[in-house]
């Protein structure tokens, strides 16, 4: 690694008008791109002393080996020049999504003589109107094919068109009425641009007249007796009314919008778009992509809308983006994307109302489609082959690690510190294997209580080994299945860095163990750790091995968070609960299993206590006056900051 100091420019070097700038390595290649309203006291600011820098921008400057930069007019040029050099340089340390979908959406040609209705696909075009996008391509052709009955414009491609008119015959569509056949010239341009006009207005949101003109030229036609006039436009209407129901109304003042949902973890985000036009969801897209670094939230949300809008026509752009938090250089973005759309667009943050609703939905959209993603990689059997091939070569084992261990220290307050197992068989969970541990010293460190569950739980182990029964060590003979930590493990993963390792290495030198690989997953920079190396390894952040040791360590850490919330509820009862005379064990434990937690039990009144079995009236209103006069001080998790609150 360079020392940054090797290659920091001279004093007074760096301009100090904005400019977009760029990290390369040793070998040239860029590996981070940034820009800045003034690039001197940016670029500064990655040369101070390193100790005081994120630990992602440590490894940044210290992989680095030169810098340089290129300045421009305006901060909305540095943006536009920033995001063009992340798309074309791929930089490691930098937030990457990859839309991996092609998109499909309902286009118009406008820019044509003879405008043409199709679907396409990629980047958009200029003279293009366009509607979406789509999940898929035949519910645009569904739609299409329902409107053109109304709306009779042109939908075939430039060689029908010309064969058509050479031959002086329309297509199958002008002889059933689905198309004004412009190609033979039943109308001309100005009456078929009238037609295509009418059909961008009504896809654009302008529902109502349409339907009410229909109507009323429906009952003119009765009245008139023009019966076979009014049962067409009859079917018209209903063409319309079907169009109009498998779209969604959401907002009623005929918001233009796109809402974007956000659900991310240590690895991927999630993104989910609603594309709202006319007050109507008229399109959904997203996809699942894997985080470069740890960037603040912000600019996941300043990456995503220049992900989105990248390639966009300016009719695709709406007039306000609805985002859970404002992006990093929200008025650049603003004006960036105002120039592109060639009309204002205003990025906001719902509070409340009609607004906060939906994008609650699009956020629900992200995590299912999170979880979908994580399970159909999970169960891809290629994926999990290679994950344990990866992890068998990278910790230089003998075998492919099959069964997993992985252990969570979790501490609630200064008081409890429970310990988590977790076992991962083949690349997938084994729940029935999962073990919860109770810490026995309290006050201890996370350290020295890693050393206790290690010990406890190879202690078990070497006692199933050391077995006579027939049926072989650690088996059970009644049932025939291995008794509780029978099984050895081929990989001990622990959740932290060196302190961690070296306390789990310690518990199992003393034990003797020597036939099991054990590894720290440390946070932040996900380095693996090896006991007695002073440098960590380094996985590929789009290492299928490095993807399951961080499944094994969200699982760990989430089964230890819920022992320990469970134990709080129950702790909290019995302390809040210490003054009402005659509330013994039983009678708590029976509270606990109705109510779940101290915060339910305060919500409850007199009448729902006393229906617990044992409490009586005059009981159930000494805890209501208990609960009312007690305090308590939040739990929090000394691991990672988080506050446990009651749930």
């Amino acid at each position: 690694m360079a020392d940054p100091a090797s290659y920091r420019p001279a004093p007074g070097e760096i301009p100090v008008e904005p400019g977009v700038y760029r990290f390369r390595d040793a070998e040239r290649r860029v590996i981070y791109v940034g820009k800045a309203k003034s690039l001197r006291p940016r670029l500064s600011s990655y040369f101070q002393d390193i100790t005081n820098l994120h630990q992602r921008t440590q490894q940044m400057v210290l992989t680095a080996s030169s810098v340089e930069w290129t300045v421009v007019s305006t901060e909305v040029e540095a943006l536009a020049l920033e995001y063009s050099w992340i798309k074309e340089f791929d930089p490691r340390f930098n937030v990457k999504y990859r839309d991996d979908k092609s998109y499909p959406w309902l286009a118009v040609t406008v820019s044509e003589e003879f405008p043409r209705v199709t679907v396409m696909r990629g980047a958009q075009r200029k003279g293009v109107r366009y509607f979406g996008p789509y999940g898929h391509a035949w519910a645009i052709r569904d739609t299409v094919d329902t409107l053109l009955r109304v709306f009779p414009m042109r939908s075939c491609s430039a060689g029908v068109f010309r064969r058509s008119k050479a031959i002086g015959r329309p297509c199958l569509l002008g002889d059933i009425g689905k198309c004004a056949a412009p190609c033979v010239g039943r109308v001309d341009a100005d009456e078929h641009r009238a037609i295509v006009n009418d059909f961008l207005a009504f896809m654009g949101g302008q529902t109502a007249g349409f339907t009410k003109r229909i109507e009323q030229r429906m009952r003119e036609a009765s009245d008139n007796e023009e019966y076979e006039l009014a049962a067409k436009l009859r079917d018209d209407l209903g063409a319309l009314h079907r169009v109009l129901e498998k779209q969604t109304v959401v907002f009623g003042d005929g918001t233009d919008a796109d809402v974007l949902g956000f659900v991310d973890d240590p690895l991927e985000v999630a993104v989910q778009i609603f594309s709202v036009r006319g007050g109507r969801i008229r399109g959904q897209r997203g996809w699942v992509a894997d985080k470069a670094d740890e960037a603040p939230f912000p600019e996941l949300v300043q990456a995503a809308l220049m992900t989105l809008y990248e390639d966009a026509a300016p009719s695709a752009i709406p007039r306000e983006v609805l985002v859970p938090t404002l992006p990093a250089d929200a008025n650049a973005v603003a004006e960036l994307l105002s120039e592109r759309r060639e009309g204002p667009v205003h990025i906001r943050v719902p509070k409340r109302g009609d607004k906060r609703a939906l994008m609650a939905t699009v956020e629900q959209n992200a995590k299912q489609s999170l979880v979908r993603h994580k399970l159909k990689r999970s169960g891809d059997l290629t994926a999990r082959s290679k994950a344990l091939e990866e992890l068998q070569e990278a910790l230089d084992l003998e075998t492919a690690p099959l069964r997993i261990e992985c252990y969570d220290i979790s501490n609630l307050g200064a008081t409890e510190t429970v310990a988590s197992m977790v076992v991962f068989e083949d690349g997938l969970p084994r729940k029935s294997e999962y073990r919860r541990f109770t810490i026995r010293n309290e006050g201890q460190s996370d350290v020295a209580a890693m050393h206790e569950v290690i010990t406890r739980r190879f202690t078990q182990l070497l006692r199933a080994r050391e077995g006579n029964d027939e049926d072989g060590p650690g088996i059970d003979p009644e049932t025939g299945k291995p008794r509780k930590f029978a099984y050895t493990p081929a990989l001990v993963v622990v959740d932290g860095g060196p302190p961690q390792v070296a306390a789990a290495h310690a518990a199992m030198q003393e034990l003797g163990i020597k036939d099991v690989a054990l590894v720290g997953l440390a946070k932040r920079l996900e380095e693996v750790w090896l006991p007695d190396d002073e440098d960590p390894v380094i996985l590929p952040r789009t290492s299928e091995g490095l993807y399951l040791l961080q499944r094994l360590r969200d699982e760990a850490h989430r089964f230890a968070i819920t022992h320990h919330r469970g134990r709080r509820s129950k702790s909290m009862i019995e302390s809040v609960l210490d003054p009402v005379a005659g509330l013994g064990p039983t009678r708590r434990k029976a509270l606990l299993k109705t109510f779940g937690s101290v915060k339910k039990l305060r919500a409850a009144t007199a009448e729902e206590i006393a229906t617990v079995p044992g409490i009586g009236a005059a009981t159930a209103q000494s805890i209501v006056e208990a609960l009312a006069t007690g305090e308590h001080a939040p739990a929090i998790n000394t691991a990672t900051g988080e506050i446990l609150e009651d749930s």
